[in-house]
């Protein structure tokens, strides 16, 4: 059994991508992300990313957090956002089944042997992909490590069944339920309407869908104290962000600008009772062309 005494990592993976670039691949399922720029090319598009990679990178570094850089490979334009692989306080990792067949490349033979060195890899998942059954890790599964709880909102990305046996092998409590987005199909992602800190949860309820909405209010109030997000500003990221620490133990919330300047004056008086500092970066090149934000390029190494 997987034991947790902390809910953040104060050690982190990012990969910085070779190339970046609105993935087709992944369009139908993301709703948040837009199509490549007629009039920017694709080097240009990829070096402003890197300039946003580096700056939210250095932010956190700046702040007593550790950060490990692994380099993406060409044909990956997703790689910014390393959410195929879990790691685990017990020096565990798990690798994700992803359903672009281009995000699956990103699983590289170099960076496993690289995360291998710290981790024991017990179970990968990545057969489930031939057979069309996709969970995509730490972004289809929203963690309470310290209560052993996993949130999953179900997705053509995020398998039930699949979610269901994955958290009963690993004893973890699973609360699954189904999401209308925007355009009224399932929103794509766990990660994109919540997030998970030691004292604190926020989530946005309104994109629940009813039959669900009783059992998940319960269940995110039994713990923690809630922020309520509200459905436009999943449009900005504003459920995208993630609880660090850094050596000292100080709490860090990390999200985007854009969503630091959408929150109201109440929610950032409520994060600044549980964080120290929420640290942001301008990341408009990837929020626009990757429809993923800060929580998105993380991987915690606990």
């Amino acid at each position: 059994m997987i034991i947790n005494k902390f809910q953040s990592a104060n050690h982190i993976l990012m990969i910085e991508p070779l190339e970046f670039y609105s993935n087709t691949e992944t369009h139908s399922s993301n709703h948040y992300q837009k199509h490549n720029s007629e009039s920017l090319s694709i080097e240009k598009i990829t070096n402003s990313a890197i300039l946003e990679f580096n700056n939210l990178k250095n932010k956190i570094q700046n702040k007593g957090i550790k950060v490990t850089t692994f380099k993406g490979i060409k044909g990956c334009p997703d790689h910014i956002f390393p959410n195929w692989v879990a790691t685990f306080e017990d020096k565990t990792m798990h690798l994700f089944p992803m359903m672009a067949p281009n995000r699956r490349l990103e699983k590289t033979p170099q960076m496993i042997d690289e995360l291998s060195k710290e981790y024991k890899l017990v179970e990968d998942l990545s057969h489930y992909e031939q057979k069309n059954i996709f969970l995509e890790s730490t972004s289809s599964i929203v963690f309470d490590r310290l209560n052993n709880r996993a949130f999953i909102g179900f997705s053509p990305r995020t398998n039930k069944e699949l979610a269901h046996s994955w958290c009963k092998n690993n004893n973890f409590e699973m609360i699954g339920f189904e999401t209308h987005g925007h355009t009224g199909d399932p929103i794509y992602h766990t990660d994109v309407f919540m997030y998970v800190g030691t004292n604190m949860i926020g989530i946005c309820l309104d994109i629940i869908k009813p039959e669900y909405l009783d059992q998940v209010t319960r269940e995110v109030n039994k713990y923690h104290d809630v922020m309520l997000l509200e459905k436009d500003q999943l449009l900005d990221f504003c459920g995208n962000a993630i609880e660090l620490r850094n050596q000292d133990d100080e709490k860090f919330l990390i999200m985007s600008s854009r969503a630091r300047e959408a929150l109201h004056a109440s929610q950032e008086e409520f994060l600044l009772n549980h964080f120290k500092e929420i640290i942001h970066a301008d990341l408009s090149t990837i929020e626009l062309y990757g429809g993923g934000s800060a929580r998105c390029m993380v991987t915690e190494l606990m």
